[in-house]
């Protein structure tokens, strides 16, 4: 493994911009395709191959390629799955990073269903947001929806990251016919509690068969419910952080209420990120299925790290606009790959 240091110059000339003036300083990493949880939008009936153990990026490549996009811009990396914490030792991948980038804004996204009892040690560390799933706070239903009766260690995992200061999203998969109904409860968690609740519009990942017409629930249907329930203020910019969810402050409330809309109106031309999945490929849209093998390369001794990243940056410069390939794909063809393997 060839480590090099890159000039300003050398920084100044791999700026991760692309042919639409579009500038990525927002890394996605998957860390792993592997999962607790069987989410019905998710897991098929067939069951789910999973990528092989050598084929997995181990956490040095990992950081390397943090390493890499820090020095091309990047300032905010979100380390996902699979579920993060379904593989050995992920503190150990967020102390590596945070000990070598401590001014990364290093976020999770999770379904906290296997970090009870690890919020503290994210915030000591110096994590300071958290993405957590929940598509339902009904027991019995979030059993039908992932396969596990674990939603007792979501909440959990929730209130002890409120207590140790880290600001948290809950990010809902809008399910028509599913969770429609608790529309007041996801309204009154926000209301009572200094979080951000978000809406995100249920999309047909790797031939997902449980997507369809009817169980699609739009994100101007949900906020015209949710009105009914709060008065809903749109945020003024500098209230907001930046990011594809249209946020809404709540009238008397602590939190917020979010929709992100990747279905029915497209934030291609704000895009800021790359994403790199659990077998090393960087994908530079969702909706494309074409990768770039960093994998091999980061495994080959006579490639440097300049030669990388030249390679990312070539690969970013002619980054399609997502709704564009959407328009040209059958609305159940969105990507060939699930969203554990992409990274959610």
């Amino acid at each position: 493994m060839t480590h090099t240091t890159l000039s300003a110059e050398t920084k100044a000339s791999l700026a991760l911009t692309d042919n639409h003036g579009r500038t990525v300083n927002y890394l996605r990493v998957s860390i792993t395709d592997r999962c607790n949880l069987r989410c019905m939008y998710c897991w098929s009936a067939d069951g789910m191959q999973f990528i092989p153990h050598d084929n997995i990026i181990t956490y040095e490549e990992i950081a390397r390629l943090v390493d890499l996009s820090v020095e091309m811009g990047v300032s905010k990396v979100r380390l996902t799955g699979g579920e993060p914490f379904a593989r050995r030792n992920c503190l150990d991948l967020i102390e590596m990073l945070l000990k070598k980038h401590p001014d990364l804004d290093l976020r999770l996204t999770t379904n906290a269903t296997l970090m009870n009892g690890k919020a503290k040690a994210l915030a000591d560390l110096g994590v300071r947001h958290i993405n957590i799933s929940l598509d339902t706070f009904e027991r019995k239903k979030f059993q039908s929806i992932t396969g596990r009766d674990m939603l007792r260690s979501v909440t959990r995992s929730i209130d002890e990251c409120l207590a140790s200061g880290l600001k948290v999203k809950i990010n809902t998969v809008a399910l028509k016919g599913v969770n429609n109904d608790e529309l007041p409860v996801f309204v009154n968690f926000a209301k009572n509690n200094p979080v951000d609740v978000r809406f995100i519009e249920f999309m047909p990942m790797g031939s997902c068969s449980t997507w369809n017409e009817s169980n699609f629930w739009s994100a101007d249907d949900i906020f015209e419910e949710a009105s009914k329930l709060a008065v809903l203020t749109k945020l003024e910019k500098g209230e907001r952080r930046s990011g594809p969810a249209k946020l809404f402050g709540i009238e008397g409330g602590k939190g917020r209420l979010g929709f992100i809309t990747p279905m029915s109106n497209h934030f291609c031309s704000s895009c800021n990120r790359l994403r790199i999945t659990a077998n090393g490929m960087l994908r530079t849209c969702l909706f494309s299925d074409s990768e770039i093998d960093l994998r091999t390369m980061l495994r080959n001794t006579s490639i440097t790290d300049a030669d990388i990243a030249n390679v990312m940056r070539e690969a970013n410069v002619g980054k399609p606009l997502g709704v564009e390939l959407l328009k040209a794909k059958k609305q159940n063809e969105v990507a060939l790959k699930r969203m554990n393997a992409i990274g959610g």
